[in-house]
């Protein structure tokens, strides 16, 4: 347990050595070409295809109970069962998704676009973003996002992260739940149910599954994503170090970006995460609480390998319209400790919570998410 007077400081202790480099396997190979994704998928043991759930994608059956594991009681008994991600109950209380800005500013935007030569500049710095974001990778990277407090944005970056990486690469992208308690990232996916979860994937996947094999236990999202919950939302469950490393080890060769929503620091598997990551990303609300705490974080990080601060990238998350800080003077304070910062603009549709659905989400917002990625895909590309 950490100290109750200094945890920042036993978090960044342990954080040095929590986990080997990259958390590499011996033989990792290039990820995998996209799956078939159509019906018909196979799964584990032969059996029938998996249905996910998932809105926008043809249903498929669920897997066949798993054989005996042979290493005796570590694999579960039975097949869970699929829950729902909303209640019922609440179902009838969710409105109709706002656009993430108003329409005039929207037609404000279109009409700029027509009448002057920003949209060509506009396009030209999309290409360049698109490119960054479609080089090849040898293994898998993995880039975490955490947070020191709940309400920062974690999962919502999380998510933002892992659809832009689906839209615009060709390999198989993961979302990994590493925050099992009452983590949102199923429900800002826009899952409808839940089975398999990081636990128990911990307990069946084997080296000589194939990527077929694998996504049989997972849910399917759109763009060639996929998803591993951390739990089916019940209130306590946990997610130990040895079954997070042994799912991220053994997974990360069939996809070639893996995006994890750990727990908030000083949690052990969000430390490991954070070590075993070959890029990081730290949300705040931008507030002055925000920054200041994240600022006193990044500074005690300055004291582990240099590594870990470049590759390190900050969010500060408008949370309202009118953030209570001057955002560049933030910036600037959080920069001066080495790592990067970039801000995630006030979203409507990002703050009315729920499924998040890109064709809603205000211009600045992509752009913001699209650079955002990029830059944490190139900073996880120097960690080999």
């Amino acid at each position: 347990m950490p100290n109750a007077d200094n945890w920042q400081g036993d978090v960044l202790r342990d954080l040095g050595g929590a986990a080997p480099q990259g958390g590499q396997s011996p033989g990792s190979a290039t990820p995998g070409a996209s799956p078939q994704g159509g019906p018909g998928l196979p799964v584990p043991g032969g059996g029938a295809p998996v249905h996910t759930g998932q809105t926008g994608h043809r249903h498929r059956q669920e897997p066949p109970t798993p054989a005996p594991h042979p290493r005796g009681a570590g694999r579960p008994r039975n097949t869970p069962d699929s829950l729902s991600v909303v209640d019922e109950a609440l179902t009838g209380a969710i409105r109709k998704p706002r656009h993430g800005e108003p329409f005039a500013s929207r037609a404000a935007h279109a009409v700029r676009r027509i009448v002057s030569s920003s949209a060509a500049r506009e396009v030209a710095e999309l290409t360049r973003t698109a490119e960054r974001l479609q080089q090849p990778v040898t293994t898998g990277r993995q880039i975490a996002v955490t947070s020191i407090r709940g309400g920062a944005g974690k999962s919502t970056v999380a998510a933002l992260l892992g659809t832009t990486y689906a839209h615009y690469r060709q390999d198989p992208v993961l979302l990994v739940e590493a925050d099992p308690a009452l983590g949102s990232l199923p429900l800002r996916l826009g899952s409808r149910s839940l089975r398999w979860t990081t636990g128990d994937v911990a307990n069946i996947v084997e080296p000589q599954m194939s990527l077929l094999d694998v996504t049989g236990y997972l849910v399917q999202l759109p763009d060639n994503a996929w998803l591993l919950p951390g739990s089916q939302g019940q209130i306590g469950a946990m997610l130990d170090t040895r079954a997070y490393e042994r799912v991220m080890v053994s997974l990360r060769r069939y996809f070639g970006v893996t995006v994890v929503d750990c727990e908030t620091l000083p949690a052990e598997v969000a430390r490991v995460a954070l070590s075993a990551s070959q890029a990081r990303v730290l949300t705040t609300p931008a507030t002055l609480e925000g920054v200041m705490s994240t600022y006193n974080v990044l500074e005690w990080m300055k004291g582990l390998p240099r590594h870990v601060i470049e590759g390190t990238v900050v969010v500060l998350t408008e949370q309202t319209p009118l953030a209570g800080i001057d955002l560049g003077k933030a910036a600037a304070k959080l920069e001066s400790t080495g790592a990067g910062v970039q801000v995630l603009p006030y979203d409507r549709h990002l703050a009315a919570g729920g499924a998040i659905r890109p064709e809603l989400l205000a211009r600045a917002t992509r752009r913001a998410a699209t650079l955002l990625a990029a830059d944490v895909f190139q900073l996880s590309q120097k960690r080999r």
